[in-house]
């Protein structure tokens, strides 16, 4: 974190000598917005603008000289934070990879070679309930030039059989390095356990692992996969610092059954969240690199703590309402993976948290838009041709250093608690994630997190969702708890021909009520509520307005000053004209003049919890 600015008798020059007028010139936008003077802000007014994460970690608002770590050493050397590899193609940058799961094999089949001709470099390949039968899996994957596009298993229960076929193929498969060969059989026994997935079990897991290291092929037979604690809401040091506590007891099943701890690194590989929070993104892949190694350093093992990484972009993130938005967040998301340096990308199609189908686009257009968002990335932008540039960013190094800090100490809390497998069957580890979900939730609901589409700037002429889009989903989605009350709103429409309405009441001049016009728009659309704005009217114009608009809610938006003048008399107006509940734009305080009848039934500030209240207006209305 920023350090103070001033330098003296006996201290070190000033790295950064004018950061003191930096610290001026926030020091007076401060007291301005805040109408106090300067002298009355703390020594240090830039504290002011921190932010905190829910792993608790502080964002300052600038990062300087002051924050400059040592530099980590290059790409491939320990502890990789910098990256795993210093040989990776800067011409391919990292693996853009592709889910085919189609239950016809030869439709898969298809999919996974046209996906490989436009772009895609690495193939996930769904097996028993996520795609082909077993059976099929040499159909699905005819004409794959293995070494040249890494495979990765996507099986469940049905990884080890899965597993056995694709063994059958490879040794049909004439190559003279068969190490070029990387396999990924996807076994995830204990993250599974976490979300109640059907997958093998520990037993079985080290069993597979040790047939893979009886291959030639590079072959990897468990993935840790932290995306399981991300959709239930982890944050950021919590899903690594799980990952991790998972890891190390996979290694000690793996060495508890006779496999070396060299050879029990290299049969692990982990998957983590990207998000559109891109610097965070950047920051949790090294930091994951980070902790790795240090786990392999003190198993004696440094030189094997680089354990591939794969990206899948958040299905937290992803929205129902507005879907086209989240081509941005994919995007972001895609970005942030990369420049963090993960092996390989998954980017979801902006529609994955639809049924197939919903919006009226093919599943191939969904896709070809997720393929070319990586492919735009890497072609146009050439994010892959450097390695790392995030690095000797203050912001980026310092972040890295926090977060790693923060998610050893959860690992060494579940650690603590007996290891990872007795702090999820004491329900410890689902307590902590469902803690930062809770505090996230709120958050969304008091709009302090902006989720564009949905609580902020939402697009009521969208279609009404299907019965199964409307289905809950097991996904812990930032946007939920307002698309819920989306829903509400279609089946109104659906009901009565028309949306839930509120008529907004512009009180004065546009230049006074503006502002809170535009918010209280805003605020009861994201629930679903359609707004009745008939522009500027005067006391004596409120009775027909009312009566015109057919409401049964009216929002007063105006000045604080001309609440107190007029508020008054506008909620008896409103009231005389039938509306049953009359809500105020701004703090109760302005109108703490008024009593009984005149003062309105609620108050819409920046504060509020939004999806109550909205929840709220929807059942006075009855949707």
């Amino acid at each position: 974190m920023p350090i103070g600015s001033e330098s003296g008798a006996g201290l070190a020059p000033d790295p950064v000598p004018e950061y003191a007028a930096w610290r001026k010139g926030v020091a007076g936008v401060l007291a301005k917005a805040r109408r106090v003077e300067a002298s009355e802000l703390p020594a240090e007014p830039e504290h002011l603008l921190d932010e905190t994460t829910y792993d608790g970690l502080t964002i300052a608002p600038l990062y300087t000289r002051r924050d400059e770590l040592p530099e980590q050493p290059l790409p491939g050397a320990f502890p990789y934070v910098r990256g795993g590899t210093a040989t990776r193609d800067p011409q391919r940058g990292w693996f853009v990879s592709a889910f085919a799961g189609a239950a016809d094999a030869e439709a898969t089949n298809r999919a996974i070679l046209s996906g490989l001709e436009n772009g895609v470099s690495a193939v996930a390949l769904g097996v028993g309930a996520h795609g082909v039968t077993v059976e099929d899996v040499p159909v699905a994957l005819r004409g794959l030039l293995f070494e040249l596009a890494p495979l990765t298993l996507v099986a469940g229960k049905n990884t080890a059989e899965a597993a056995a076929r694709v063994f059958e193929v490879l040794d049909g498969y004439e190559i003279a390095d068969r190490a070029q060969i990387r396999v990924g059989l996807g076994a995830a026994p204990l993250t599974s356990a976490f979300t109640g997935a059907d997958d093998l079990d520990e037993a079985a897991a080290v069993a597979l692992a040790q047939r893979a290291l009886a291959r030639a092929e590079t072959v990897r037979a468990i993935t840790v996969d932290g995306i399981a604690f991300h959709n239930a809401g982890a944050a950021d040091a919590q899903e690594v610092g799980a990952a991790i506590a998972a890891g190390l007891a996979y290694l000690r099943a793996l060495t508890a059954a006779g496999v070396d701890i060299a050879d029990a690194f290299g049969q692990l590989e982990f998957r983590f969240a990207a998000t559109d929070d891109q610097f965070a993104t950047i920051v949790k892949f090294r930091a994951a690199r980070r902790l790795w190694a240090r786990v392999a350093q003190v198993c004696g093992a440094p030189a094997f703590g680089a354990a591939p990484q794969h990206a899948v972009t958040s299905a937290a993130m992803m929205t129902q309402r507005d879907p086209w938005v989240n081509l941005l967040r994919t995007t972001l998301a895609a970005f942030g993976a990369g420049v963090g340096g993960a092996d390989s990308v998954t980017v979801l199609p902006f529609d994955s948290a639809l049924p197939a189908g919903e919006l009226g686009v093919s599943q191939s257009f969904s896709e070809r838009m997720a393929r070319n968002i990586q492919l735009l990335l890497l072609e146009e932008s050439r994010l892959g041709h450097v390695q790392d540039p995030a690095a000797g960013s203050w912001y980026v190094d310092a972040l890295t250093d926090e977060l790693a800090a923060k998610a050893w100490e959860f690992m060494q809390e579940l650690e603590a608690a007996g290891g990872y497998q007795a702090a999820l069957s004491a329900g410890l580890l689902a307590e902590r994630i469902a803690e930062t979900a809770a505090a996230r939730g709120a958050d969304v609901a008091h709009r302090k997190t902006a989720v564009t589409g949905v609580n902020e700037f939402p697009n009521l002429a969208e279609p009404p969702l299907s019965e199964q889009a409307r289905a809950e989903a097991s996904t812990v989605r930032y946007g939920a708890a307002f698309e819920a009350l989306r829903n509400r709103s279609d089946a109104y429409l659906a009901a009565h021909g028309a949306r839930p309405k509120a008529l907004i009441v512009p009180l004065g001049p546009v230049a006074e009520h503006n502002a809170r016009t535009i918010f209280t728009a805003n605020v009861l659309a994201s629930g679903g509520i359609e707004s009745v704005n008939p522009g500027p009217l005067t006391l004596d114009g409120i009775a027909a307005a009312a009566a015109e608009s057919g409401a049964r809610i009216a929002v007063l938006c105006g000045a604080d000053k001309r609440y107190g003048e007029e508020a008054g008399a506008a909620v008896d107006a409103l009231r005389g004209a039938g509306i049953d509940t009359v809500l105020l734009a701004g703090p109760e305080k302005s109108v703490e003049r008024y009593s009984g009848t005149q003062r309105p039934d609620g108050y819409l500030t920046l504060r509020i919890d939004a999806v109550a209240v909205l929840s709220q207006l929807l059942e006075k209305v009855g949707a």
